[in-house]
């Protein structure tokens, strides 16, 4: 579970260290290489809430070999590949590989609750999210070590053993009949072809219209919006749903909860992307003193989730997360050229306790908000909205940053993550139903 789940952070980290070698081999300008890390994104926002939904109706085990397969067909392709385009298509293979791997384990976790009567998977899904924040660690520091070794193309190889190893686990220790789904009605056992394309469609177009947010993209944000309601008009009429609208109008926190998400990833891939740039355009440190400034934020989020992890209560979490949250924000306003390393090193600290708390909170918040036969495909959809919050803090960042990363940028960027920061939390201290996950019964959560 943790090895298929940490397939696409690894491959989301690893990737930053290898756009300038693989732009000097093809050369390719930034604008190009880019869509090394587009098409990822692209490919999971789209595949993660699809592949949940089949591995809630076939159960994890074939979704997960096949994605795994898909993985290492993706480390052959970057292996070998002579042209940028194509190693682009690596990584579209690559982002629908990795997409089974989380809602997979989600799946597992609440058929295990199911299977003996205990709800009590708050140390599971802690180590689901402590090893995704360690992987982020390790993976710019993994990537310049196989770049040193190997060359860029390493870190499309390294996939191949990973790819190996998930086949050979998944196959040994996957139940082979698992499915929630067995428990439902007849009527709710197919998969909504329609559906499924009209939600693709919706999402990029939306995903293209904010990757490039000006007026020539402009009819893709209508196309969008016409695929959107032909996707709600469908989706209310079908008996089989891909995302049963229905039931989401009527499951306003685990609604909520997408928009945390969304509004949390915002907000630190805004401060990762932005922050990271001004530290080195505006503070003037090299790379490397800035991937030293940079690791308190990871390891104190690691230790910050290891600590709280054990505890069913949620709410707290969210609302102390969400507080320093935008205390961060408003102390990077506060930067100038002239700021002390120290300052700096306290800053990434501080925002390192958020890191940790919101991502756990919002996971565990929708494995008890989830229907449970629909636990793999409400993860994925999680982990969409994450993605189209780093879409959303990536245009903004070329939008504040567009004249290069300037004291004055970032503190025009520091504003919108102030803003995102502060509807973060709104959005917490407005769900009251926070308080009674961790202190009721569960059933009570699904229903």
């Amino acid at each position: 579970m943790v090895l298929g789940s940490v397939l696409n952070p690894v491959n989301s980290s690893i990737i930053a260290i290898s756009l300038v070698p693989i732009g000097r081999a093809f050369d390719a300008p930034p604008s190009q290489t880019a869509w090394l890390v587009s098409a990822l994104y692209l490919a999971t926002a789209v595949g993660q809430p699809v592949v949940g939904r089949l591995i809630d109706l076939l159960g994890p085990r074939r979704l997960y070999l096949v994605a795994a397969a898909m993985v290492g067909v993706a480390g052959v392709i970057g292996l070998v590949a002579q042209d940028l385009w194509v190693l682009v298509l690596a990584r579209v293979v690559l982002g629908f590989g990795t997409c089974a791997g989380y809602p997979a384990a989600m799946h597992l976790i609440r058929s295990e609750a199911v299977r003996t009567g205990e709800d009590s998977p708050a140390g599971v899904l802690t180590i689901l999210a402590v090893a995704s924040q360690t992987v982020a660690v390790i993976g710019p520091t993994l990537g310049g070590f196989l770049i040193g070794v190997g060359g860029w193309r390493a870190t499309f190889a390294v996939n191949i053993p990973l790819a190996i190893a998930c086949l050979w686990l998944g196959s040994r220790r996957l139940p082979r009949h698992d499915r929630l789904g067995d428990e439902r009605a007849p009527e709710d056992s197919g998969f909504d072809l329609a559906g499924a394309a009209l939600f693709t469609s919706t999402l990029l177009a939306l995903l293209f219209f904010l990757m490039e947010p000006d007026t020539t993209v402009l009819p893709l944000l209508g196309v969008a919006v016409v695929a959107a309601v032909a996707f709600g008009l469908v989706e209310a009429r079908v008996r089989a749903p891909f995302i049963d609208v229905r039931v989401l109008r009527g499951n306003l926190p685990l609604v909520t909860t997408y928009v945390r998400g969304l509004l949390t990833a915002t907000v630190s891939y805004s401060f990762l992307y932005g922050f990271t740039q001004w530290l080195q355009e505006g503070r003037g440190l090299d790379p490397s003193a800035v991937g030293l400034v940079l690791i308190p934020m990871f390891g104190t989020g690691i230790v910050v989730s290891t600590l709280t992890g054990r505890r069913p209560e949620i709410r707290g979490k969210l609302v102390v997360g969400a507080v320093l949250q935008v205390t961060a924000c408003a102390v990077v306003l506060l930067l100038d050229a002239g700021s002390a390393v120290w300052a700096l090193v306290a800053l990434t600290l501080l925002l390192g306790v958020p890191q940790g708390l919101l991502g756990l909170g919002n996971q565990n918040a929708v494995y008890h908000q989830a229907d449970p036969v629909r636990i793999a495909s409400s993860a994925g959809l999680l982990r969409t909205s994450m993605y189209l919050g780093a879409i959303v803090a990536s245009a903004a960042t070329g939008v504040f940053l567009h004249d290069g990363a300037t004291t004055d940028g970032v503190h025009h960027l520091a504003v919108f993550m102030l803003v995102a920061s502060c509807l973060m939390l709104l959005t917490t201290l407005a769900d009251r139903s926070l308080a009674g996950i961790g202190r009721t019964a569960p059933d009570s959560q699904e229903s």
